[in-house]
């Protein structure tokens, strides 16, 4: 008899983001069971979990809205206590602005932020001290809003992707430069594979759709030679790509947002996205699953049994199977909410203290 997936999660916690809560909220991993949250400020974005010092890192990014439609950009970054869910800190990172992409390197013991441009600097990455939680510098990625980012195993290399601008930076984290523009038609979410040789990087910019352009590139995943920095096959998607993640089993996680046509309105209107899943050795596809409304962030659990997947316009939860790409739950974050919608967006898995 297959055991549960469920099974062996006692004492673990997901942390889900509440963009328009503002909270963090906190999740019994076996049960689901709402544990508590934590108010932060206004409009987090992602989180990182770094278990050397047993922290939760969240992004503030704007002061309201999104990007490209937003009231200003924050600077902070909220420092979180997962186990008495209290904030630890919060570290202002002026004059950079709009953090929004984590990667963690804890061998290190570096947390890389991406941050956006201004009429001054490009936008790049802070590079901060996980141990003093201060920054120690910065590395310009010749873009003005690098969004996500992400390192390679063994930490030497990063790589953001830009939504406008027409190439995906890399980085050489050692000696902070930028070293190579992969290009592609603008890009969202990106994986490292386990071995460092692929970055996995969705393409075009989501933007590029909600706005109607006439001309738009095929949809999926570019698949860029991490050694020679070029781009070497495409898996291509049904509907656009936000968020991509991987897991510790090689299965490629995508996250589609699909739109149908609405005559109220020129963007049209969200339908259930979809979780498609690929092999990241083979790259075939092997299989989907419908979730919530505009698909934000996807992660999984350390075992790469189970996957989650926060939908922002339906502010859900999906929480599925990844053996037999079975529903197993569905967190309704609204019910939280004080004000509004919370708009589900960062997730970090958690496993309980040793």
């Amino acid at each position: 008899m297959q055991q549960s997936p469920r099974a062996g999660r006692e004492g673990d916690v997901l942390a889900v983001v509440s963009q328009s809560g503002p909270t963090v909220s906190f999740f019994d991993a076996a049960s689901d069971r709402h544990l508590g949250s934590v108010e932060v400020l206004a409009e987090p974005h992602e989180l990182c979990f770094d278990p050397t010092h047993r922290l939760l890192w969240c992004t503030t990014t704007y002061r309201s809205g999104y990007y490209h439609a937003n009231s200003g950009r924050r600077t902070e970054l909220t420092v979180i206590d997962p186990d008495t869910r209290r904030i630890v800190e919060v570290v202002d990172l002026a004059p950079e602005h709009g953090p929004h992409g984590l990667a963690l390197d804890p061998a290190r013991g570096r947390l890389y932020v991406s941050v956006e441009g201004s009429a001054d600097r490009p936008g790049g990455v802070v590079v901060i001290d996980t141990g003093t939680r201060r920054p120690l510098g910065r590395i310009d990625t010749d873009a003005p809003g690098p969004h996500w980012f992400a390192i390679d195993p063994v930490g030497r290399t990063g790589y953001a992707t830009n939504k406008e601008a027409p190439f995906v930076s890399v980085v050489d984290l050692e000696r902070a430069t930028l070293t190579a523009k992969v290009e592609v038609p603008g890009s969202e979410g990106l994986a490292v594979s386990a071995d460092g040789t692929h970055v996995f990087v969705a393409s075009p910019y989501g933007g590029s759709f909600f706005d109607g352009d006439e001309e738009r590139p095929t949809t999926g995943i570019r698949v860029i030679d991490a050694r020679t920095a070029t781009v070497v096959d495409t898996l291509p998607t049904e509907d656009v790509v936000l968020p991509v993640h991987l897991t510790s089993t090689g299965r490629l996680l995508v996250g589609e947002v699909r739109v149908a046509p609405d005559p109220a309105s020129r963007l049209g209107r969200h339908v259930p996205g979809r979780l498609t899943v690929f092999s990241a050795d083979t790259r075939k596809r092997l299989g989907e699953f419908e979730v919530g409304h505009c698909p934000l962030t996807v992660t999984s659990s350390p075992d790469g049994r189970i996957a989650y997947v926060a939908c922002v316009a339906s502010s859900t939860v999906d929480i599925v199977d990844l053996e037999t790409l079975r529903g197993l739950a569905r967190l309704d974050l609204a019910k939280l909410a004080k004000l509004g919608e919370p708009g589900a967006h960062g997730l970090a898995y958690i496993p309980r203290p040793a």
